[in-house]
């Protein structure tokens, strides 16, 4: 089940972002999410603005971000977006690492809310690079986050 994540999730949300950037360090990608990455100051927004989601099934096992409208970091794209339509972002996408497909769910759920859809990860995030092809992305160019580090940058359509 997805649903709206709230303040009585937060302490497991920040378990399972630990446990993701951990996971992320042991899988060769060890600058994406440096420690405290996200802030809870920002997952706090997230919550207050609605669009912070858990999974979960016998307990929260896994969270992400949809974020409805224009991304101020994909505003300019070393490459081109496929299309300048309203759109979704999929952020912050972590699990707890007991289920598999959480992308898929994620992307799932998305899909629902919105018709077209982005996404980015890091060039070291091979996992996610996968997973996000998997899920029928295709590859638009490279980004800057708002800290200028790049990112490979994905639309569905």
């Amino acid at each position: 089940m997805i649903r709206k994540a709230n303040l009585h999730d937060l302490p497991r949300i920040l378990e399972i972002y630990a446990y993701a950037r951990q996971f992320m360090r042991n899988a060769g990608n060890p600058t994406q999410w440096r420690e405290g990455t996200p802030a809870e100051s920002t997952l706090r927004r997230d919550m207050a603005a609605g669009q912070l989601y858990v999974q979960e099934d016998d307990g929260v096992h896994a969270v992400f971000a949809l974020i409805l409208g224009a991304d101020p970091t994909y505003a300019k794209i070393d490459g081109a977006w496929r299309s300048d339509a309203l759109y979704a972002t999929l952020h912050r996408v972590a699990s707890d690492g007991t289920r598999h497909g959480v992308l898929n769910q994620a992307v799932e759920f998305a899909k629902t809310q919105c018709g077209h859809l982005r996404i980015d990860t890091h060039k070291d995030n091979q996992i996610m690079q996968r997973a996000i092809a998997k899920n029928g992305f295709r590859y638009c160019g490279v980004i800057l986050t708002d800290d200028g580090t790049p990112r490979l940058a994905y639309e569905w359509l």
